[in-house]
């Protein structure tokens, strides 16, 4: 997060890549944003200062055309009785988050890799409360079980995190990340998330494939081209917003943009013969 103030820079550079790649929308660089997880560092008083300036960062690289998705990851701990957080408490926490990045130029919020339905719930409420009407976007990360489902961490199936979500007010829900899933597994949990997403539109980020390390690395294997056939399965099987999470460079982002420009030229020449 300090390097949206001490790094502007090289922050705005990374955006710029995934700009110049084809990406319409960019993700604010504050996963880790809540003054919760920023206590950790001693940084919780620069909350605001540190989210506005990702926004305005990502702002500035979108341009006129596109998207900043304010990006609010999950607060840092459980919420009672898990943990000690009351539902007030990360009430709070959330909307001092969401305000700063709305105040910096996100057009939309966007609460990703959430494990525990209520606590997506009150993200929802939380950028709600903002009064800016802005759309809210919660994508879970799912693990699969020995038995073949997928669940998130907290053991919430498919259909209730998405349920959850969507009779919450989320205008956009889906997945990301994700626990040594492949991209065929990202494939089959869209189109259980698109069969129970209602009138939801859904949105999928898969990792550039299940991550391994070698020595201190952590290294995803995913080629470009494979993420680009992927991304054509996903659309295909009725997700509307697609892009990547962890090891997504921009190379894969530019195979995608290139896929999804080949389909587009496609579906032209259909129209037209």
């Amino acid at each position: 997060m300090l390097w949206n103030v001490d790094r502007a820079a090289d922050v705005r550079e990374i955006h710029d890549s995934y700009r110049s790649a084809g990406s319409d929308l960019l993700t604010t660089n504050s996963f880790g944003g809540s003054s919760f997880m920023l206590n950790r560092r001693g940084l919780a008083d620069r909350t605001e200062e540190l989210n506005r300036a990702g926004a305005e960062i990502a702002r500035a690289a979108a341009g006129e055309a596109g998207w900043v998705l304010g990006d609010v990851g999950p607060f840092g701990d459980f919420l009672q009785p898990f943990g000690e957080t009351t539902p007030k408490q990360l009430l709070d926490i959330f909307q001092r988050q969401i305000e700063a990045l709305l105040s910096g130029g996100a057009d939309a919020i966007l609460l990703e890799t959430m494990s525990d339905p209520a606590e997506a719930v009150i993200g929802i409420e939380a950028a709600n409360a903002s009064g800016a009407g802005v759309p809210v976007i919660v994508t879970y990360a799912f693990q699969k079980t020995a038995s073949g489902s997928f669940r998130t961490m907290m053991g919430t199936s498919v259909e209730e995190a998405m349920q959850r979500a969507t009779d919450s007010g989320a205008r956009i829900i889906g997945a990301n990340c994700g626990t040594k899933l492949d991209l065929d597994d990202y494939v089959e949990l869209a189109n259980q998330i698109i069969a129970v997403a209602g009138g939801a539109y859904v949105m999928i980020q898969p990792n550039a494939g299940p991550p391994r390390t070698e020595g201190e690395r952590t290294v995803y294997d995913a080629t470009p081209e494979q993420m680009a056939a992927t991304t054509l399965q996903l659309l295909s099987s009725g997700a509307r917003i697609v892009g990547g999470c962890c090891g997504t460079t921009s190379e894969h982002l530019s195979a995608i943009s290139q896929a999804l420009k080949s389909m587009g030229r496609h579906q032209q020449r259909s129209c037209d013969s």
